[in-house]
């Protein structure tokens, strides 16, 4: 198993950097709109909708996509509609999403789930196609980072369950071990990249270092939600489409609470 989840891994990686750096941003914006598809029919067999009706709602939601991409994703300017999307995603992962978390499952409203896919889905692929190629792949490893840090000093130090009714195998030490390693790699991206070393100066560094733990707090609220989502339809794995890993869901489900609020962040740091 570990094997397979390493090679599935490494084909993911390679698929991705080719689309992201190989691809034109029409056509990168392309396979966005696949994967939200696929993301979007897994997401509807969760809320427990037959597979017509998920096949539809994914539909529903790829086309959604497409057509803000297209209207609203200019080369050279983002829609002032866009940077509202994203403070709607960015309000429900801050506020929204940990009030639904504490309520607990019996507490949720199942019907407002597919409501919920939108706001988590579109914005999400808004953000990917709206961003740099460098910029893409800088934010994703602040996931990744963050994914990995908290395996780690979670396993080495893990006693206080975060979430033990929605996902047993996340610590607190988990969290704090994915927070400072976060910020290391805040401060080095600060340090090194040319459009963030002339704006991080002075004062700026504390809304910069403000926002890069704000992006890891939405990285573990967009994980414990999608986990709560499997944990209510009782099944372990979001899908089987890669094996070793569970479905699309399964791999993306931290990367649809930070790429929105991290491209509102990075609008606000970088562009102003």
């Amino acid at each position: 198993m570990l094997l397979t989840r390493i090679l599935t891994a490494a084909a993911l990686l390679a698929a991705f950097l080719t689309a992201n750096f190989a691809l034109g941003r029409p056509q990168f914006a392309v396979v966005v709109t696949i994967v939200v598809a696929l993301a979007a029919y897994e997401w509807g067999k969760l809320c427990r909708l037959t597979s017509m009706i998920a096949l539809l709602y994914a539909l529903l939601l790829a086309a959604t996509l497409g057509a803000l991409a297209l209207l609203l994703l200019p080369v050279a300017t983002w829609h002032s509609s866009v940077l509202g999307m994203f403070v709607v995603a960015g309000l429900f992962w801050v506020l929204g999403v940990p009030i639904w978390l504490w309520r607990g499952v019996a507490g949720r409203v199942s019907g407002a789930l597919p409501v919920a896919g939108i706001i988590v889905l579109v914005p999400a692929g808004l953000a990917s196609i709206s961003m740099q190629p460098w910029t893409l792949l800088g934010v994703l490893v602040f996931v990744w980072v963050a994914d990995t840090a908290a395996y780690f000093t979670g396993r080495a130090f893990g006693r206080r369950k975060l979430a033990p009714s929605i996902s047993p195998g996340k610590t607190w030490a988990g969290v704090g071990g994915a927070l400072l390693a976060t910020l290391a790699y805040a401060i080095i991206c600060a340090i090194w990249i040319p459009t963030l070393a002339g704006r991080v100066t002075g004062i700026a560094w504390v809304p910069y270092i403000a926002g890069a733990g704000l992006l890891c707090f939405v990285s573990v609220v967009g994980d414990l939600f999608e986990s709560a989502l499997k944990r209510q339809a009782e099944v372990k794995d979001s899908g089987t489409l890669l094996p070793g890993h569970g479905g699309i869901l399964d791999r993306i489900d931290s990367a649809t609470a930070t790429l929105p609020v991290g491209a509102l962040l990075l609008h606000w740091i970088v562009a102003k």
